[in-house]
């Protein structure tokens, strides 16, 4: 739900990855990018209030006043909502390159463990 949410605020390149035999941190890393702080900011607010009212209310929420990476703590979901630049530099898909990772639509990605 957060990965479909954030689309509707026009969040790119989304991609979830299953963490569940990885680490022990989440069972999914839901990843979106934005173009800029306040689009950032809107995706957060968005996926916040629509999460909300399914009763989902964040563990806690990192970064939401720089607006670049914003960790939204859900327990077995963590969303991260990256300003582009910020997303190619920290490169997450990258650093959990052994989690199966999917885009929004269910296809596997390439260059991952879920990809191969």
């Amino acid at each position: 739900m957060a990965a479909r949410t954030g689309t509707e605020k026009k969040s790119d390149n989304v991609i979830i990855l299953d963490m569940r035999e990885v680490t022990l941190v989440a069972d999914y890393f839901v990843i979106l990018s934005g173009s800029s702080r306040p689009q950032v900011k809107a995706i957060v607010d968005h996926i916040e209030k629509q999460l909300e009212m399914t009763g989902a209310r964040p563990l806690r929420c990192e970064g939401y006043a720089a607006a670049r990476w914003v960790l939204l703590d859900y327990g077995g979901v963590v969303v991260h909502v990256f300003h582009e630049q910020d997303r190619a530099f920290y490169a997450l898909e990258r650093l959990w390159g052994d989690a199966p990772a999917r885009r929004l639509d269910g296809e596997a990605t390439a260059g991952t463990a879920g990809g191969q």
